[in-house]
């Protein structure tokens, strides 16, 4: 048998499960019950106040604290046991190091810089991936929908990431802005800094347009964090929906049991997308983007 009558085969016999699965169960009407954006919803599980100031402990602490140990944990297990002869896992972090390194820090900013600040990136690079990672695998963190075992509830499985949350990634983006700005004004002093922002071979441009341009300079650093941290944050969020909704979430909300079949091939298919791109891809960009600012901060050339 040929590969097309083999593929025919296969979505004719996929397409008879999705009609058999729209007969027998049909439509129950929409879902109101079922709140999908409660997925996101952070619980305090303990009440802790301090000085006025939320502190409880919620799952997003708990996928901080994650990521903080594997990023640590991880990096010094393997340095304790680098070997002459690698095995996999070792080749694989030191291929990330490379990456680091070379590409990430060593592209971007001049070695006495680079050898100041690689320590820093790294510690992004590294525990953001590891957070987009762990935020893809299945934790008992749901406690609205718990699940009944021998008369005792327990959390049900969820996903989540610390990075879904745009609190983390808004903290992150504060501490770049504020690092690349302090590092250029110890390197060049604050007035030649500030005047830095204005592009050179303008020295025959009119006075006022120059304070425009250096206004438009201005903007363009302050909506630094903004997109640093929006476009982690909408990333990893918007995957996690469709993780959601194809998964199943959507059948449940419209009541279409039949949309779970017909959606599951998606879900694997964003899955792979999320795992195999998108949460190094997200790691990658935000630290060499904090490379490429630490190092336009202490440039003395434009």
């Amino acid at each position: 048998m040929s590969t097309k009558k083999k593929v025919l085969i296969g979505l004719g016999i996929y397409a008879l499960i999705n009609v058999a699965m729209i007969v027998i169960f049909g439509s129950d009407g929409k879902n109101d019950a079922f709140q999908p954006q409660n997925e996101f919803k952070l619980d305090n599980w303990v009440e802790i106040t301090i000085a006025g100031i939320d502190m409880s402990i919620n799952k997003a602490v708990l996928y901080l604290v994650l990521a903080a140990t594997m990023t640590c944990v991880t990096m010094i297990f393997i340095a304790n046991r680098m070997a002459a002869k690698p095995n996999r896992v070792q080749m694989a972090v030191e291929l990330a190091y490379d990456v680091t390194k070379n590409m990430i820090v060593g592209d971007n900013m001049q070695e006495k810089w680079a050898k100041r600040w690689f320590g820093f990136i790294a510690s992004l690079f590294f525990f953001i991936w590891f957070s987009n990672m762990i935020g893809l695998i299945p934790l008992p963190t749901n406690t609205e929908h718990k699940v009944d075992i021998f008369g005792i509830e327990f959390p049900s499985f969820a996903l989540y990431a610390a990075t879904a949350n745009i609190s983390l990634p808004l903290v992150l983006a504060t501490v770049v802005c504020t690092t690349y700005h302090l590092e250029g004004v110890r390197e060049h002093g604050p007035i030649n800094y500030l005047g830095s922002f204005l592009p050179s071979g303008l020295e025959t441009m009119p006075a006022i347009g120059k304070v425009l341009i250096w206004v438009i300079e201005l903007i363009s650093h302050t909506v630094r964090l903004i997109s640093l941290s929006v476009r982690l944050f909408a990333n990893i969020l918007a995957g996690h929906l469709l993780i959601l909704f194809m998964g199943g979430g959507l059948a449940v909300l419209l009541g279409l049991a039949a949309l779970g079949t017909i959606s599951f091939p998606l879900v694997v298919a964003f899955y792979a997308f999320e795992v195999g791109l998108v949460a190094t891809l997200q790691a990658f960009i935000f630290s060499i983007l904090t490379a490429i600012y630490i190092g336009s901060a202490t440039s003395h050339g434009h």
